[in-house]
């Protein structure tokens, strides 16, 4: 291509004897193997757990055997940041890369760059790195040329470290805490990951790329950004002066596979019965909240429950960073925008709910509710659109119910706190609490119906909960999913879709 190789290089057989001779890299030394992350930073799998071998601790006869030397260990944890810099053959790839990339940017021309893929990309830069190194006086084998043009193009054309861990299926978020720290989250366990940034300018360069891909912005002016990846992956940067640390990136991944209620039953999150109970939910449109903790599933289970909805349905989704993916056909997901720098153009979820109901929508379903919104979402579900959906964060499914009166109340609307009560309890037919647990695994903890009034209380009755039992000698915890024996509250509203015979069975 003629917009690369703008300034002379060296002769093709230059450029031939640099790449792919069997020499080792020149000052790097032989390859070893990564360090452990869990040799930097102790997982607490590692500590002692109840059933395993361990000194009694006489102070405390009434306690576990290992239960006073846990708690020591925990307490003469070292307290140091832990750093996350490379070493080995990934630190020498890097350290090639810091001396090849400048030189290899005066031989490119960035439009022309910008309209190739990474593997078009990566056949251009071969026979230029090779020039490269040769100007540099360094000699790489086939596995380190290999690995330098990858991380060439991932700086040029991705998002650089963090290529590698967006990547790996096995990681669900990662957390950058400035140039020197980067965990991941793997089956529920942090840990911390092996890769580095140059320092935060080039850290922050990246922010800036993420953002920027989705028309949003991150600056000193507006530290703080919620933007998503290609394949909707949630991303919030706030960079300095609110972190102290230099610019910090949160990434939650989400599956390839979207996952389904029969898959999360198979996954222990959830019984067979109650699986059975939230698909007639889904399907007999029901007006459900999903509660729960950050990092607990709820986005996950909106996704799953959205499956039982039916393909002739219109269905609108609102979020801040779009992240829903709904299989059916007739889907329009709507963003929130920010203001510009001028603080004007702002428009919020409540804007976008409000003109949803404009929009001739079957089910509107909110990524998640914070504030005055809330109101709004009521009104849709108790005008004409049964079967919306929305996430909120509470502990339990009576703190939802609070927390939903509280930001009612927030808004600018004078209504009496029972009026909100009785248009909650009128509106919202199930709460479905979702909670991560301390082994990392992720359950459906309640599923709770609204059944009214009570005076000025809001009645509700549980139809199925998870009762912890006992710990294993792994740490897993051990429960059981069990079922409250009522007849739901909602089982007239699963009957016009013909699911109340199996409603009723799964209840029981």
């Amino acid at each position: 291509m003629s917009a690369f190789g703008r300034r002379g290089g060296m002769s093709g057989g230059g450029g031939a004897r640099a790449f792919g001779v069997a020499k080792p890299m020149q000052g790097a030394g032989p390859a070893r193997p990564e360090p452990d992350a869990g040799d930097q930073f102790p997982a607490i799998e590692s500590i002692p757990l109840p059933g395993e071998a361990a000194a009694p601790a006489p102070s405390m006869p009434g306690m576990p055997m290992d239960a006073m030397q846990r708690l020591a260990e925990r307490q003469a944890a070292s307290g140091d940041a832990a750093n996350s810099r490379a070493e080995g053959f990934e630190s020498s790839i890097h350290r090639i890369k810091e001396q090849v990339l400048p030189r290899l940017l005066e031989r490119v021309d960035p439009e022309a760059a910008a309209t190739l893929g990474k593997d078009e990309l990566a056949e251009e830069f071969r026979p230029i790195i090779g020039e490269v190194l040769a100007e540099l006086k360094l000699t790489l084998n086939r596995r380190e040329q290999f690995a330098l043009e990858k991380v060439l193009v991932d700086e040029l054309l991705g998002l650089g470290p963090l290529e590698e861990l967006l990547a790996d299926p096995n990681v669900s978020d990662i957390m950058v805490n400035g140039p020197e720290q980067t965990y991941v989250e793997r089956k529920g366990k942090l840990e911390l990951a092996n890769v580095q940034f140059r320092d935060e300018e080039h850290l922050f360069q990246i922010a800036q790329r993420i953002c920027n891909s989705v028309g949003r912005r991150v600056d000193q002016t507006t530290p703080l950004a919620d933007a998503r990846l290609k394949d909707g992956s949630r991303v919030n940067v706030i960079v300095p002066p609110l972190s102290l640390r230099g610019t910090a990136i949160s990434i939650r991944k989400f599956s390839a596979k979207p996952i389904t209620l029969d898959m999360m039953a198979g996954f222990g999150s959830m019984s067979p019965k109650m699986a059975t109970a939230l698909k007639i939910a889904g399907a007999s449109r029901f007006n459900v909240v999903i509660s729960g903790g950050t990092g607990s599933g709820k986005t996950t289970m909106l996704n799953a429950l959205s499956k039982m909805i039916d393909p002739g349905e219109r269905v609108l989704t609102i979020e801040d960073a779009a992240e829903l993916r709904l299989q059916q056909p007739h889907w329009l997901p709507l963003e929130t925008r920010p203001a510009n720098l001028e603080g004007q153009g702002e428009i919020s979820i409540r804007d976008l709910v409000k003109n949803a109901l404009r929009m001739r929508p079957d089910r509107i379903i909110l990524g998640e509710i914070r504030g005055a919104e809330c109101f709004d979402m009521l009104a849709a579900m108790n005008t004409g659109h049964d079967g919306s959906m929305c996430t909120l964060h509470s502990n339990s499914p009576r703190e939802a119910l609070a927390r939903m009166e509280n930001m009612v109340m927030m808004s600018d609307i004078k209504v009496p706190k029972e009026a909100i009560s009785r248009q909650i309890a009128d509106s919202v037919d199930m709460i479905i609490q979702v909670k991560r647990l301390r082994d990392g695994s992720r359950r459906v903890t309640n599923v709770t119906e609204v059944i009214g009034m009570e005076g000025p209380v809001i009645v509700t009755q549980e139809l199925f909960k998870f009762e912890y039992l006992d710990e294993s000698a792994d740490g897993k915890i051990i429960g059981e999913y069990r079922s409250m024996g009522l007849r739901p509250y909602t089982l007239d509203k699963a009957k016009q879709f013909g699911f109340d015979q199996a409603f009723l069975e799964s209840c029981l």
